[in-house]
């Protein structure tokens, strides 16, 4: 269990990738956190975080289901949140109108969009209540533009991006902060979780999900409203993503994310 002594962090998607190391973060800068995520590798995540000097309690749950939130809700105890990161997630590549399952792509809303904004409601609250506390939203730059063979998942993390500077214009006179960072490709297991090991993006270069959580947990602390993180050509498609049309966004897209278009 946590302490009353230290600020509990909560993290979301917690197991490993960017979820982990913005656990480290949290820890090591004297928080007491709490990790959520559905996989049996949470526990080995607990202990590296632990390691990091902070008090840890691992729950493991399905966060795409709305019980799930509420697991994690109940294991928090009413203890206030001091900074909560949305960083859960999940990916399926391929045509939508093609092969890939209904169920796969309801998963990716549930998990990306419904489940984000369920906790929100249930810990941002409290924060307004107390005149303190920090949010934190794992958007991504596939959000900024359409992507075709991704078409739920950039969706979603565009909803996320919106959510997220909807919520920030609500609560910025309330002592809550909410951020939302924006990385490109990472080096995590979101690739082969998401069946994209084959294409262009997953086989060209990534950034380091320590770097990243890194730079996410700076803008989290310093309040900023938003952040690209990583490569600079994350940067530049950012900028871009706010001249370029649609159709050119998404033909752009669509040529790393087909499958098969590693080979090419």
């Amino acid at each position: 269990m946590t302490t009353a002594t230290k600020p509990l962090a909560v993290v979301t998607g917690a197991s490993s990738g960017i979820g982990l190391e913005l656990a480290k973060q949290f820890a090591r800068h004297d928080f007491d956190v709490v990790l959520a995520a559905e996989d049996a590798e949470l526990d080995t995540a607990a202990e590296e975080v632990r390691a990091c000097g902070a008090r840890v309690e691992a729950v493991r749950t399905d966060l795409a289901a709305a019980a799930g939130v509420e697991e994690l809700v109940r294991r928090l105890a009413d203890r206030p949140v001091e900074a909560l990161a949305v960083n859960a997630g999940v990916g399926i590549n391929g045509e939508f109108a093609g092969e890939t399952l209904l169920e796969d792509q309801l998963t990716v809303v549930d998990l990306n969009v419904r489940s984000a904004v369920h906790l929100t409601k249930r810990v941002v609250p409290g924060m307004v209540g107390r005149g303190h506390g920090r949010v934190l939203f794992t958007s991504s730059i596939a959000g900024t533009s359409p992507a075709p063979y991704q078409a739920v998942y950039a969706a979603s993390k565009a909803f996320l991006t919106s959510f997220s500077e909807g919520l920030r214009a609500e609560v910025k006179d309330k002592g809550v902060t909410v951020t939302a960072m924006l990385p490109g490709p990472v080096d995590t297991e979101f690739f082969e979780r998401a069946d994209m090991t084959d294409t262009k993006i997953a086989a060209g270069d990534k950034d380091s999900p320590a770097d990243i959580a890194e730079a996410g947990y700076e803008a989290l602390m310093a309040g900023k409203d938003k952040i690209v993180p990583g490569a600079v050509k994350n940067k530049l498609q950012a900028a871009g993503s706010r001249v370029l049309p649609d159709e050119a966004k998404a033909k752009q897209q669509g040529k790393m994310m087909q499958p098969g278009s590693a080979d090419e």
